[in-house]
């Protein structure tokens, strides 16, 4: 504890600590709960018990816990017991509540469970992953994201920008930077809700295919396009990016994908979608990235109850993969701190849409979804993790990259 205790503590065995008019209250309703921090130490023990309802927090809403989850994060450090602690504890609380409760429908195999079910990162088992995330429901996602149905960062131009205005601004600079002109052809992998696929070909009337593993985001996306007016234009498939035949794209965009196929199919994933372009064509990959190089290990929830498989890097490993690929990185841009302001707006949706969002997915999932975005948004916050959009051609034998002497999108 960094100034004492900061929050209410109380149990179910009358037990309680830290000053009662306390703002943040957190109460462990009963013997399950301890079970669950028992058996689980740390954020994953924690978040089975929220979840269940096992262990109460009152002060903060559900759906956006900023300033409780701030407030803990900035005064809680825990430490692991040293055997003889550990053991008195044990003796304390009792032997029984070592065995570990049913864990919450919500959270997803472990990593090793998943080994057996299959290879990481192929093309079944991303399938699964993916599904896991984002077929949650497509209603919850519109109360959540709101009507761009954008699930990545947006880029505010103004500190008055609306999330709307923001997500616009962000499929326009990727378009900008792209260079798109009309009658190109675009191909966006992770393509999500057609957000990109739409705004190419109705403000730049490109000819754009989107390909995205989640069934349900394809069906919302082929319904939206087809309620606009763009299906001349604007196509999404249910696909790997993997298994996309097509060629000679004048433009590919990634939004949001890299965080999904791992650090060391980059390789991989940068050859493939540089074959998917013509010569002098344009790659823009935007990708949530850490603050450093190093390896690190995802959190367990994190792994088990948002993005399953998820693996995150610096842009230095995104810039040398891609220049490993045959790539000619032209421009780089952090967006992390616009992240922590659509984190902010996601946030606030999910708190002004908190019944209906209940109604729709149940307690649990929103509260996962809570929980999630807050602690994102102090990530972002505190340069524990960034936004880079990378900007690279496919240079050809004799040099010729198709980029101009200086960049045309502005900044």
């Amino acid at each position: 504890m960094k100034h004492g205790m900061p929050v209410r503590f109380t149990a179910y065995d009358g037990s309680s600590a830290g000053p009662e008019d306390s703002d943040v209250h957190l109460h462990l309703a009963n013997e399950r709960g301890l079970s669950y921090l028992l058996t689980a130490p740390g954020d994953l023990g924690m978040a089975r018990a929220y979840v269940m309802g096992d262990l109460q927090i009152s002060g903060i809403h559900p759906g956006n816990p900023y300033d409780g989850l701030t407030l803990l994060l900035s005064n809680l450090s825990f430490r692991r017991p040293s055997a003889g602690e550990a053991i008195r504890l044990l003796r304390g609380l009792g032997l029984q509540h070592l065995k570990p409760p049913p864990v919450p429908p919500q959270e997803h195999l472990p990593r090793w469970r998943r080994a057996v079910e299959g290879l990481r990162h192929s093309l079944t088992r991303d399938a699964e992953v993916i599904h896991h995330h984002y077929d949650v429901s497509n209603r919850f996602y519109e109360l959540v994201l709101g009507p761009s149905m954008a699930y990545t960062c947006a880029v505010f131009e103004t500190e008055d920008a609306t999330l709307e205005e923001a997500q616009a601004a962000k499929f326009d600079l990727v378009a900008r930077k792209l260079d798109l002109q009309p009658g190109q052809r675009l191909l966006d992998v992770g393509c999500g809700w057609g957000g990109m696929v739409m705004h190419a070909a109705k403000e730049y009337g490109v000819k754009a295919l989107g390909v995205t593993l989640s069934l349900q985001q394809a069906q919302w996306a082929k319904e939206a396009i087809d309620a606009a007016g763009l299906s001349d234009l604007a196509e999404v498939r249910h696909l790997d990016y993997r298994e996309v035949v097509d060629s000679d794209f004048d433009a590919v965009s990634s939004i949001g994908l890299t965080e999904h196929i791992g650090v060391r199919n980059y390789p991989a994933y940068f050859a493939s979608l540089r074959d998917r372009l013509k010569p002098e064509g344009r790659l823009l990959n935007h990708s949530i990235t850490r603050a450093h190089n190093l390896p690190v290990r995802t959190g367990a929830f994190i792994d088990r109850y948002v993005f399953p498989d998820g693996e995150l890097t610096g842009s230095g490993r995104i810039v040398m993969d891609a220049q490993d690929a045959g790539l000619e990185v032209q421009h780089t841009e952090n967006f992390r701190t616009h992240y922590a302001r659509t984190l902010r707006g996601w946030s606030e949706n999910l708190e002004r849409n908190w019944d209906e969002a209940v109604a729709e997915v149940g307690e649990g999932t929103a509260k996962v979804w809570g929980i999630y975005m807050t602690g994102s948004r102090i990530a972002f916050e505190r340069n524990e993790i960034q936004l880079h959009q990378v900007l690279a051609t496919r240079t050809d034998e004799q040099g010729n990259s198709g980029y101009p002497l200086r960049h045309t999108f502005g900044v």
